[in-house]
């Protein structure tokens, strides 16, 4: 008896989401399970469980679902195999066989390549980079080690040992890839005895280990923009992991981690400090200078100035890689406590204390302020 769409079982659309498929099969499941049903009824209930479970189980797999779209019912089929033979047996099964086909559309691996030879790009390289707030916001040229590649050369970067060569698969006879039949249609994959060189090197170089190549280290010249921040990458085409068979290379990828600074917190473009100031400039008010990136700065505290008060300074901060105009800074004000005081110290303050309370709230608006919503809560 042929199978019903599975679409049609779970009774979704061919575009439905997972979740909505989620959904349906747990409602059906709850519906035929055969504990829930008795008798004459019994039979039937497990066959339609059975059905909902097998398109529940092909639709919620991304990969079955998409062989099941692009090939119907013989996509999702174990049994599906070619004759015996060359490519019939010995490769693996459906799934492999469909992931491959889209390696090759896609190009996973970077396939192609000189007389039939698959060639792989290289693999990318990562590579931390530390730097300053100030060089993070003026930018740098820099140098930096890296891994480099170069033909070895007792064997001329053949990786055969000196005197030998190496001798053509003869299992993909030299091309680097072999043909399997999967039902109606047929998959080319990557020789599992040559991996795609089309030569196999019977005795190795003893230099290079049959590869081809020495790994040494080399300076790149790197130029950090202006305005870059934490995290942000810059890519160095060309400079990761070299190609096999002569495929492409990777590219370098330089992470760059900002470094903590002394006074300093980036946020975005913007700046931010903390200003300490003693209570009688706050009190009294007055000038004082603060730092920027690009040296001293003047701001005017204003008679009462309280903890918190923030000044901002415009175009004092960074100017972004991406940015037309710079951020700004924003200096927070703290108000320090005098500590280790003298006697006579002590004294002059305490006579300034009563002087203060004998003013009332006209001093200390803020402090009577909250001794009254204490009254109040408490009754006193």
């Amino acid at each position: 008896m042929a199978k019903r769409d599975f679409y049609e079982v779970l009774g979704v659309a061919k575009n439905a989401s997972e979740e909505d498929i989620k959904k349906s099969y747990r409602k059906l499941a709850m519906k035929f399970h055969p504990d829930r049903h008795q008798g004459t009824d019994a039979k039937d209930s497990e066959a339609k469980f059975k059905e909902v479970k097998e398109a529940y189980e092909m639709l919620s797999d991304a990969q079955k679902r998409a062989a099941y779209d692009q090939y119907g019912h013989a996509g999702v089929d174990p049994n599906m195999r070619g004759p015996g033979g060359a490519g019939g047996e010995g490769f693996g099964g459906f799934g492999e066989a469909f992931g491959d086909i889209f390696g090759d559309i896609f190009g996973q691996g970077g396939r192609g390549g000189a007389k039939g030879r698959q060639v792989f790009r290289g693999g990318d390289l990562s590579y931390a980079m530390d730097v300053t707030l100030e060089e993070a916001a003026q930018g740098k040229d820099a140098q930096i080690r890296i891994p480099s590649w170069d033909p070895c050369a007792p064997c001329h970067g053949t990786g055969a040992k000196p005197g030998t060569s190496a001798k053509t698969c003869g299992t993909c006879q030299g091309s680097g890839t072999v043909q399997m039949r999967q039902g109606f249609f047929s998959v080319q994959q990557t020789c599992p005895h040559c991996r795609g060189a089309g030569k196999i090197i019977a005795e190795p170089c003893t230099t290079c280990s049959g590869q081809g190549k020495i790994k040494k280290q080399k300076t790149l010249e790197v130029k950090i923009p202006a305005g870059i921040d934490d995290g942000m990458r810059i890519r160095s085409t060309g400079n990761g992991e070299p190609g096999t068979n002569g495929g492409p290379p990777g590219d370098l990828y330089i992470e760059i981690r900002l470094k903590k600074h002394e006074i300093f917190e980036r946020d975005g473009d913007d700046l931010h400090c903390s200003v300490p100031i003693g209570f009688s400039k706050a009190a009294l008010g007055g000038e004082i200078d603060v730092p920027t990136l690009s040296g001293k700065a003047a701001i005017d505290i204003p008679e009462g100035t309280q903890t918190g008060k923030q000044f901002r300074l415009r175009g004092k901060g960074i100017k972004g890689v991406r940015a037309s105009y710079p951020g700004d800074l924003y200096c927070h004000i703290t108000v320090e406590t005098p500590v280790k005081l003298t006697e006579h110290q002590r004294k002059l303050l305490k006579d300034f204390d009563e002087s203060l309370q004998k003013g009332g709230a006209k001093h200390q608006p803020s402090g009577n302020s909250w001794t009254d919503k204490l009254k109040g809560l408490f009754g006193a």
